[in-house]
């Protein structure tokens, strides 16, 4: 096991942004940023014996700074959607970029934890301690914020996400990463299991309704690994809003901790992955607004070429009743913990 670190490329602010690699005894590697705490690639070997990067981004530094579509990072303070951006904490309102529509998506596109430069930390031979300090405000949220992110690459091919945050005040925190995984050719050749025996239905701007709703007998049962390409048109409101999946799963067994909530696995690589997380909620995206974009290599990335899998506390938490709500304080961290295991 190893740690190199490179230079990336060189901010507009004239700081150096760094790039590290991490590889285990079994040739698998991650490859991550501290601009936006990003994972830029994950190399994986497929049932060829060859190695495969498995997740979507870019070669250059350069690319990330432009508005991208929040490849491989690390979002907050808060993750997904608020309506009408806007909330109210102990009586105050306060106000959030609209960068979408009428709402806010993962706070601030321009000042958002993936827009800036994270201090680091190598800390053993497998991973690296990512670390940032939010100020008052920032984005519209009350309260500094001191936050760390590791990412360990384990000997048996697990990628984990550590995340601790400390405020000093009352304020949201829910923190995700973004990662693109792509385990084959795209997500029609992909198998999905999510464990989760509801979701939260949204509106036409893509909010949570406030319903939690079976899946049962409906196009967004995952329950069992299943191809999801003929339900991408199926006669299922949900479903037709952005022509593929952006919802949040009501994960089973929410207050146990640590619990395998989704599966995914490619007939066409071999490739498996199970994710792991604590949180109550995850998003599952299927890239429905990917448009030609180029990334790594020249590839270019199409609609429906990729898959996120996002473990949070439900978009919109803080404004709608009976959402469990990601509120901390100096005397409450933020503390949460994803891993993605390969085989």
């Amino acid at each position: 096991m190893s740690v190199k670190k490179e230079i990336f490329g060189i901010h507009p602010s004239g700081k150096e942004v760094y790039k590290f690699e991490i590889v285990n005894k079994q040739g698998m590697k991650a490859v991550i940023t501290n601009f936006g705490a990003i994972l830029i690639s994950l190399f994986v070997k497929d049932k060829k014996g060859n190695f495969q990067d498995v997740v979507l981004g870019y070669d250059s530094l350069e690319e990330y700074l432009d508005n991208h579509p929040m490849f491989g990072a690390t979002v907050g303070r808060n993750v997904n959607r608020i309506s009408n951006a806007k909330f109210e904490l102990d009586g105050k309102t306060y106000l959030l970029d609209k960068n979408r529509g009428n709402h806010n998506i993962h706070s601030d596109k321009e000042h958002g934890f993936h827009k800036v430069i994270w201090d680091f930390e190598i800390t053993g031979e497998n991973s690296v301690c990512l670390s940032y300090l939010s100020c008052d405000m920032e984005q519209g949220f009350p309260g500094k914020v001191y936050i760390k992110m590791t990412y360990t690459l384990t000997e048996t091919n697990g990628l984990i996400l550590s995340y601790f945050a400390t405020p000093n005040k009352r304020t949201i925190l829910n923190v995700t990463n973004h990662t693109y995984f792509n385990l084959g050719e795209n997500i029609f050749s992909t198998e999905f299991c999510i464990h989760a025996k509801s979701f939260t239905p949204v509106d036409e701007d893509i909010i949570p309704t406030g319903e939690i709703r079976e899946v049962k007998n409906t196009p967004m049962d995952l329950t069992k690994y299943s191809y999801i390409g003929d339900r991408l048109n199926a006669n299922y409101h949900q479903l037709q809003i952005e022509k593929g999946y952006d919802h949040n799963y009501v994960l089973d067994h929410p207050h146990t901790g640590f619990r395998l909530i989704a599966q995914t696995r490619s007939m066409k690589s071999g490739i498996h992955m199970d994710v792991y997380s604590d949180m109550p909620g995850m998003q599952f995206y299927t890239s429905n607004s990917l448009k030609n974009t180029i990334g790594k290599n020249g590839v270019v990335y199409k609609k429906y070429d990729a898959f996120c899998m996002e473990p949070d506390y439900f978009p919109n938490a803080i404004n709608t009743k009976g959402f469990e709500k990601p509120i901390f304080d100096s005397n409450k961290n933020f503390i949460s913990t994803t891993m993605y295991q390969f085989y």
